[in-house]
């Protein structure tokens, strides 16, 4: 038996067991672990923040590879969770195979797309390219030698939306900038290499980068880490990780996947589903993290700059263009 079986057995136990008067929200990491100090673990930490608030409890699983998707989602089904939550494009495709055949759960994904989504089904997005776009224009003004970088994680669209809003940004305070970017991979384990972040950083560096910004999940850890040994600045991801290492991390582009997983096990059974969620800059999902790590680094001009062109997104004023509006991007070849 595996420690994924012994997992969903226990948790069916827990949920049977305590009846149909109290169903527990499921919670299923992506690969890379809920402790990736990124995407995932701000889904864990709004999860933990429901669990301190209410005093309830969630059922968990991080996954071990990418056969285990439609048997974690069929499992808490099946052992009465709901809502079930799960993290990453990857889980639309099971999630869209699964939810008809459990018509009674509720099943949310963030970050994934359907053609059609199923009426038990709720996505929920990010206007990632909106907060890139902030902290690429901070990265301009911090850049002493007009070059910056980028560096994805595995090589997909919604990467290529990050990387498109930041060249856009970056542009925006410098025409003339140069923007090196690279991504991690092609498969999902380019979300969990720390070593050929650090091995990426090193080569922007060599290039002319002073900034990077990481936008590769696990991945990015490495990138922060180099960045910081070599002296030059980075930009964290999705979580606040201007603290993994003061005053070397310019800021953190903020996805606010914990105030996603939240407001869906606050919901509960009352959960509206069938649509889309989108969440950006006007609904804060997006933003840029500004705290005592990173204020040695953050001019007031830099902070008035980035408050002036927020209000303009918000207000539309100013349009980020979407990478995937046409799939490609208006300041960059991403």
């Amino acid at each position: 038996m595996t420690l994924m079986q012994k997992f969903l057995g226990a948790a069916a136990g827990i949920a049977l067991s305590a009846g149909a008067v109290m169903a527990e929200p499921a919670l299923i990491f992506d690969l890379g672990g809920k402790f990736d100090k990124s995407f995932n673990e701000a889904a864990f930490n709004g999860a933990q923040r429901w669990a301190e608030e209410t005093g309830g409890k969630f059922l968990e699983i991080e996954l071990q590879s990418e056969a285990q998707r439609e048997q974690a989602l069929r499992r808490f089904a099946e052992a009465g969770a709901n809502p079930v939550i799960t993290t990453g494009f990857a889980f639309a495709t099971p999630v869209e195979t699964v939810a008809p055949d459990y018509p009674d759960t509720k099943f949310v994904n963030i970050d994934g797309w359907m053609p059609e989504v199923p009426g038990n089904v709720q996505l929920i997005g990010f206007q990632e390219h909106q907060g890139s776009y902030l902290v690429g224009m901070m990265a301009a003004m911090a850049s002493k030698t007009g070059t910056v970088g980028f560096i994805g994680g595995m090589d997909i669209p919604l990467i290529r939306h990050f990387g498109c809003g930041y060249a856009q940004g970056a542009k925006a305070v410098n025409p003339d900038i140069k923007i090196v970017a690279n991504m991690t991979g092609t498969t999902p384990a380019a979300w969990n290499d720390p070593v050929k972040g650090s091995e990426l950083t090193k080569a922007q560096i060599s290039q002319g980068a002073d900034v990077v910004y990481a936008a590769a999940g696990g991945t990015g850890v490495g990138v922060l880490q180099t960045a910081a040994d070599e002296n030059i600045l980075s930009i964290g991801v999705d979580s606040n990780q201007n603290h993994l290492h003061p005053g070397k991390v310019l800021t953190s582009m903020l996805k606010r996947v914990d105030v996603a997983v939240y407001n869906s096990m606050k919901a509960g059974d009352a959960m509206e589903t069938g649509g889309f969620t989108i969440l950006g800059l006007a609904e804060e999902g997006v933003g840029v993290a500004y705290d005592d790590n990173n204020a040695p680094l953050v001019s007031d001009d830099m902070r008035a700059a980035v408050a002036a062109a927020r209000e303009q997104i918000i207000s539309g004023d100013l349009e980020v263009v979407a990478y995937y509006a046409n799939d490609s991007c208006p300041a960059h070849d991403f």
